[in-house]
């Protein structure tokens, strides 16, 4: 049947000219690999999508990427497509997977993919521990459940505070309904987390949650995902009646099942065995039949007949249907290249929702042409702004691309694409209201509060035409009721500059506080702009508090090498406050337990954080922190080749750096770079065991063919697995200083810093030079002040008795170790350091000095010997203790 099916396709594709099909660049040993497939007509294309669903298409190159076998390579060779196997994901498809025998949970080889069972059992236990807040819904059953072969129920988490009532707006995401996109349900499965864990304490999420719904199919094809666990690429349900009972190209594709548009517009195959396969008739799969009844169940029908009638612009609800891969977001019509009735509003969303993840925002059917999709039917049959996700670079993404890229990219835009659920046509060509913050927190009533927020209206993706903006005219706060809502009192904002008159304005206005109530209370910032049309809200929390009996944080911010103050600013939750000169501070909050983190003003220094610090009614909790200085712990200005870099692929040292003659790496000495390029260039391993936060500085010319070919900088903690902290593309001609801070690092004994570059076809660039690199933290190997010798005290008031011990400090050149030198400054004063052991021999003067680095302050370096009261502030002591 697999054979047939393959000859059948080599029939059904346009004959151009012949080809050879003798295939000498196979792989030994390869069963199938992954092809560039180049072909002259899009109807080359469309007659080959009809049947197998590209990887991946690129139209301005005019190929597509397919897994194929010797029959399919000879068969697209024949059929007029000129075919290069891709070796590198060839390699990467074939590889056995690495499962670590240490791994207990996820996906084997993949611990940070849920399978269906752990994804199942983390919807129903969410909903077992915020009742108030989920719920978890059968909605129908699998094909396999419904046929007697186990399988599973289709399960939907929704998401909404149940004590507030009335009929919300609504988000409703599937995810995996293609079975192998191994980030799709992981990504749906964080989202949910994500919004309850911080319900409460994020003003956004909690107002989402307030006043709108999210409902989660967090497995919308459990059968295939399962089967797709096991390595295998497998796309369709399990369907057993469809291309034989055991056959691995058995099922339907589901998001080709769906009844709108069904098998219109060959967009997909009749053909059993093929992977689009269509099913016998419009949403005859369990699964689909399960998504087809639960959208219209929460989702009124807002769109007329014919496919022209379009819905009102006020119609609420998004549906979105998360897929893998190829870093797209798309809306209707996938059928045909009419533009949807709401398609420019459509649009519109669309290109918000890619400026987060920064994918390219297409009209579906500017792939190929589909139908008997998701998104088509939830616009076509209910007239609900619909889209697509595809997240990412392959089907089975490894976790350092879903952890660091992919999670972190897609959860805001999943929370604007939940914000603007009230009204999808209208809402997004509105201005954002951005970084709402409050001047102070925590009030008593009548206090005086300034409010500002960025109300910006450029937030586009505009790789695929433009959008476009208009001047901010106006910002609006209210308190507690939404700007939407019968009763709020909506007040006026203020330009920071004097007037509304560009596309990104900051907006203030001092508050009137007067008259509110104890405890917690949101404020809703909202802009339009010259279209007349407001843009999304965003929140913060402002809490009313009773000075007398509130509880507080309070402590000192002091620098590690120094032990001085330093000016800095903790945050507890929402709650901040900044240190006064001597790096003192107070924190005054509601009772709970916080997560404090300490950011310095000063950049030189790291940040710090500690967790959960408790908060009392009535008491005061003390909580200190010591601030590191950063310093250079790797530098290469590449001049040499001492530094053992490992180069994978074609790096090398060169002098290309601007005709200086100075010494740079580059993946291209020749010239320009060459095809299908997968080139590292690695450090040596560098111990970041004490270090919180990195800072990787480096010059760098990156020159390549935009949206084609990459440079990418990753860091890796083992090794091993890795993060993209960034990723280059286009025309440079000259140097430029890249610099990046990163948290990825932290803690790591065997960290490495990687510059990767990734090219496809037809080159035209010169490649990426990579020069000056330094890595620079923030931990105890960068104070200066240590403990030399060991023996566990710190070199500044060490023991006296190891005075001959060479490896002491000697600060001030005088030839006396630090430990036993009573004058470490020189000033003729002896320092007030007395442990019982220094002696007055040791001293040059019969005055004590307690200031040792001459600013006028006493230091107060207390080893539970020493007393305040031993000090006479400001100045010199006189006597001994």
């Amino acid at each position: 049947m697999k054979l047939l099916s393959t000859l059948l396709l080599a029939l059904m594709l346009p004959l151009a000219h012949a080809q050879d099909t003798s295939i000498k660049d196979w792989p030994e040993g390869a069963q199938r690999v992954v092809v560039r497939a180049f072909f002259d007509h899009p109807h080359q294309l469309q007659r080959f999508a009809q049947h197998t669903a590209p990887w991946q298409v690129d139209r301005k190159k005019g190929y597509l990427i397919v897994d194929a076998d010797q029959l399919r390579v000879q068969a697209m060779r024949a059929s007029g497509f000129r075919v290069e196997i891709d070796q590198d994901r060839t390699q990467r498809m074939n590889q056995p997977v690495a499962i670590n025998g240490a791994q207990r949970a996820g996906i084997p080889g993949f611990a940070c993919y849920r399978t269906v069972t752990e994804t199942l059992a983390t919807g129903a236990q969410l909903a077992a521990d915020y009742p108030t807040l989920a719920s978890w819904i059968d909605v129908g059953d699998s094909w396999e459940k419904q046929n007697g072969f186990g399988g599973s129920d289709m399960m939907v988490l929704k998401l909404t505070n149940s004590a507030t009532g009335g009929d919300k707006p609504k988000l409703f995401a599937t995810s995996a309904i293609h079975a192998r996109e191994y980030t799709t349900a992981e990504l749906s499965t964080r989202f949910a987390e994500y919004l309850l864990n911080n319900y409460g304490t994020d003003p956004d999420v909690t107002w989402i949650l307030d006043h709108n719904e999210v409902h989660l199919m967090l497995q919308a094809n459990p059968d295939g995902r399962r089967r797709a666990q096991t390595g295998i690429l497998w796309r369709k349900n399990t369907n057993q009646n469809l291309c034989g009972a055991t056959s691995n190209d058995r099922g339907a594709d589901l998001n080709r099942n769906f009844a709108y548009e069904w098998g219109c517009c060959g967009g997909s195959s009749g053909s059993e065995c093929s992977i689009t396969y269509r099913g016998p008739a419009p949403g005859s799969e369990p699964e689909v039949a399960s998504i087809q009844n639960y959208l219209r169940s929460i989702f009124d029908d807002a769109r007329g007949p014919n496919a022209t009638d379009a819905a009102p612009a006020d119609t609420p609800g998004v549906y979105i249907d998360i897929h893998s891969f190829s870093e797209l977001v798309l809306w209707p019509w996938g059928y045909t290249e009419d533009v949807a009735p709401n398609g420019l509003a459509m649009q519109t969303l669309g290109r918000r929702l890619a400026w987060f993840n920064d994918y390219s925002p297409e009209q579906a059917v500017e792939l190929y042409i589909t139908d008997g999709t998701t998104d088509d039917f939830a616009y076509g049959d209910l007239g609900v702004a619909a889209y697509t996700y595809e997240l990412g670079t392959t089907f089975f993404q490894d976790c350092a691309t879903f952890e660091n890229t992919i999670l972190p990219d897609n959860l805001p835009s999943l929370l604007y694409a939940a914000k603007s659920a009230r009204a999808p046509y209208l809402l997004p060509s509105g201005p954002d209201a951005l970084d709402v913050a409050l001047s102070s927190g925590a009030i008593s009533a009548g206090d005086a509060v300034t409010l500002t927020a960025q109300i910006d209206d450029t937030r586009f993706r505009n790789s695929n035409g433009t959008e476009p903006t208009q001047s901010i005219t106006e910002a609006q706060y209210s308190i507690d009721t939404p700007p939407w809502e019968d009763g709020a009192t909506l007040i006026a904002m203020s330009a920071a500059d004097g007037s509304f008159n560009s596309s990104v304005e900051l907006a203030t206005v001092a508050m009137d506080t007067s008259g509110l109530s104890q405890g917690r209370h949101t404020v809703y910032v909202r802009g339009r702009d010259a279209s007349g049309q407001w843009g999304n809200v965003s929140a913060q929390f402002l809490f009313v508090i009773d000075p007398a009996t509130a509880p507080r944080i309070s402590g000192r911010v002091t620098a590690a090498d120094t032990g001085e103050g330093l000016a800095a600013t903790v945050t507890a939750g929402t709650f901040s406050t900044t240190t006064d000169v001597n790096g003192n501070y107070e924190l005054v909050l509601i009772a709970g337990s916080y997560d404090l983190t300490v950011t310095p003003a000063d950049s030189s220094y790291g940040a710090t954080s500690i967790d959960d610090v408790s908060a009392t009614d009535s008491q005061t909790t003390t909580q200190n922190f010591s601030l590191f200085p950063f310093c250079a712990l790797f530098a290469d200005d590449m001049e040499t080749a001492d530094v053992p870099w490992t180069a994978q692929g074609s790096w090398s040292r060169t002098t290309e750096r601007a005709n200086s003659g100075q010494f740079s790496y580059t993946d291209s000495p020749g010239g320009n770079y060459n095809n299908n390029v997968s080139a590292s260039l690695i450090s040596p391993p560098l111990d970041l065991s004490d270090i919180g936060s990195i800072t990787l500085d480096f010059a760098s010319r990156c020159d390549t063919e935009a949206t084609y070919d990459f440079c990418y900088v990753d860091v890796s903690a083992d090794g091993s697995n890795w993060t993209t902290l960034d990723r280059y593309d286009g025309d440079a001609s000259s140097f430029v200083n890249q610099s990046y801070t990163t948290s990825a690092l932290a803690g790591s004994a065997n960290a490495r810093i990687r510059f990767r570059f990734e090219s496809d076809v037809t080159i035209t660039q010169d490649g990426w030079h990579v020069d000056d690199v330094v890595v620079r933290g923030a931990g105890a190997q960068c104070v200066s002040v240590a403990d030399s010798d060991g023996d566990g005290v710190n070199d500044l008031v060490d023991n006296c008795t190891d005075v001959a011990n060479p490896t002491q400090l000697d600060t001030n050149g005088d030839g006396f170790g630090n430990a036993c030198d009573a004058d470490l400054n020189n000033d003729n004063v002896v320092n007030f350091v007395d442990l019982g052991l220094l002696r007055a021999a040791f001293f040059t003067t019969g005055t004590l000095d307690a200031d040792f680095n001459g600013d006028g302050v006493v230091n107060f370096i207390d080893l539970g010997i020493m007393r305040l009261g031993f000090f006479q502030p400001p100045g010199p002591a006189a006597g001994t203790p």
